[in-house]
């Protein structure tokens, strides 16, 4: 009787990540049968998608707040629908808000639970751990210092190395981005500035008008707008048809970044993106202000971006809330834009890569003890 799935993935990168760990799965278990939560990169890799994380990636307290009815009913209908397919395992990606009541709701009734890819507890809700340590039987991390801050709370947990090093390493061999560049009519000499608003309507809707306003500052420059596989086109064109030079490329943001010269990023995933690329880039963190408010009380980290995290100093520029406004983001630019500043960035962005290629290939390893969980 095949092995039974279940995975719960909340947003864009966990889909990513999700895809990545079903193929290893299905490499290990051929004939393994699973059901998951996430998008269309699982759903290509075989999953069966019950519900699409475009349904599900509400962002902010407040935010949260207001769609609360619906997050409820989400994980209602979840934990009936988690009951009737009876996994082997549950597999939590992230997306902790929704992810840890599940894990304590699979717990109560003896379903086994893995965590891949870690809630960052270490940034604030530190006490968060220890419902994880009681609900999760297993939990993968995927940032190097996460091993040694689950330690203090003697909780054993496994580095995994990180999934999106591997991905960009494989991505960089294929070199699409020339191609892209001739596509696009763009001459080798002029610059390009990618722009990287965020993978959910509310973010983009509060950010991209700010970058945009930004861009207009630089007509030799050529800026382009990664579009998110989930967001449609309409939604996209009605923030940027009053700049028309603007050009909008959609589910292609590798290619986009192997072509960049700079970048203009949205907190989140994708500042690690970019440094893997090697595009010096600054972060733009804009919340709604109740938001900003409460974030600021309860988080404890000195930065908000992955990569100073990791290399544990400012390697990129931060313009959070009030800061990141059009003039802050055309000072930013004008440095990034200068290939002798940016040199250091660069070095920086090489350990960086190094740093998390040490841990070996994240979603085969994953998987690896996956299975071994399975077996006992």
């Amino acid at each position: 009787m095949p092995m039974r799935y279940y995975i719960i993935a909340g947003e864009a990168s966990g889909d990513l990540h999700g895809s990545r760990l079903i193929r290893a799965i299905k490499h290990n278990d051929p004939s393994a049968h699973i059901r998951a939560w996430g998008g269309d990169l699982m759903e290509a890799e075989g999953a069966s998608i019950v519900k699409h994380y475009r349904e599900l990636a509400f962002m902010g307290f407040v935010e949260v707040l207001f769609n609360l009815k619906t997050i409820l009913r989400n994980m209602k209908w979840c934990k009936s629908d988690l009951l009737g397919f009876s996994p082997d395992i549950l597999i939590l990606i992230d997306y902790p808000g929704f992810n840890l009541p599940i894990a304590k709701f699979a717990n109560s009734r003896k379903i086994k639970t893995a965590y891949y890819i870690s809630p960052q507890v270490w940034a604030w809700k530190e006490s968060r751990v220890r419902i994880i340590k009681k609900v999760v039987d297993k939990m993968m991390v995927i940032l190097p210092f996460e091993k040694e801050f689950y330690e203090k709370w003697n909780y054993p947990v496994e580095y995994v190395g990180h999934p999106l090093a591997e991905i960009i390493s494989e991505h960089k061999k294929k070199n699409h981005g020339i191609a892209l560049k001739q596509k696009l009519g763009i001459s080798e000499s002029k610059k390009i500035v990618a722009i990287l608003p965020g993978s959910r309507k509310q973010e983009i809707s509060k950010k991209l008008p700010v970058m945009l306003k930004a861009a207009g500052n630089f007509p030799e420059v050529e800026f382009i707008v990664a579009q998110a596989p989930g967001i449609d086109d309409a939604f996209i064109r009605e923030i940027t048809n009053q700049f028309s030079e603007v050009k909008i490329l959609k589910d292609i943001t590798y290619d986009l970044l192997s072509v960049a010269d700079a970048a203009m990023v949205t907190s989140g995933t994708a500042t690690l993106e970019t440094a893997l690329f090697g595009v010096p880039e600054v972060v733009c963190y804009l919340g709604s202000p109740l938001t900003y408010q409460i974030a600021k009380k309860l988080v404890k980290v000195p930065y908000i971006s992955l990569v100073n995290l990791i290399m544990e100093k400012m390697v990129v520029k931060e313009l959070i809330q009030g800061e990141m406004n059009p003039e802050n983001l055309c000072r930013e630019l004008r440095r990034l834009l200068d290939d002798s500043v940016v040199e250091e960035m660069k070095k920086d962005f090489e350990a960086l890569n190094t740093k998390l290629l040490a841990g070996g290939k994240a979603s085969e390893n994953a998987a690896r003890i996956i299975q071994d969980m399975l077996k006992g």
